[in-house]
């Protein structure tokens, strides 16, 4: 079984989006889940998230998580949305050093190449331009796990 963790700042835009657009391939093998690096616990994802979403008919039901140790030992793979998150992760989790990329480094095999623009804060289309570019790099994660 793959267990992929999309990891972001507050769990409510970058991460839920990308884990709703991976869910929403109902791939055998694969489960996943989000968590924030400084995330409060409950929050739904951000409007505009919710809203691009649904007028792609992917599902959606987001809850804000807390990244904690649970999280990483549950992960065969975390897929951060910046190189400052997979720092943050590495200096609090040295154990999981090995399973964390940023997400388009990881897709793109480039590390110079590795974060996804936040939207937090910004205007519709803000965040249809990361839902477009999530979307890219989850098809590019799908080719590169397997599924």
């Amino acid at each position: 079984m793959i267990r992929v963790l999309f990891v972001c700042t507050g769990n409510t835009c970058r991460s839920p989006i990308a884990e709703a657009i991976l869910r929403a391939k109902k791939l055998s093998g694969i489960e996943v889940k989000s968590a924030g690096i400084y995330a409060s616990l409950g929050d739904p994802a951000s409007y505009h998230a919710k809203n691009i979403l649904s007028a792609q008919n992917i599902q959606q039901n987001h809850s804000s998580t807390l990244l904690t140790k649970a999280e990483i030992d549950w992960a065969t793979h975390i897929f951060t949305m910046t190189e400052g998150h997979k720092s943050i992760i590495a200096a609090s989790y040295p154990q999981s050093s090995a399973k964390t990329f940023t997400l388009k480094g990881f897709v793109f095999d480039d590390p110079n190449n590795s974060d996804v623009f936040d939207p937090y804060g910004g205007s519709r289309e803000m965040y249809e331009e990361t839902f477009v570019e999530l979307q890219a790099l989850i098809e590019g994660l799908i080719k590169k796990i397997g599924g």
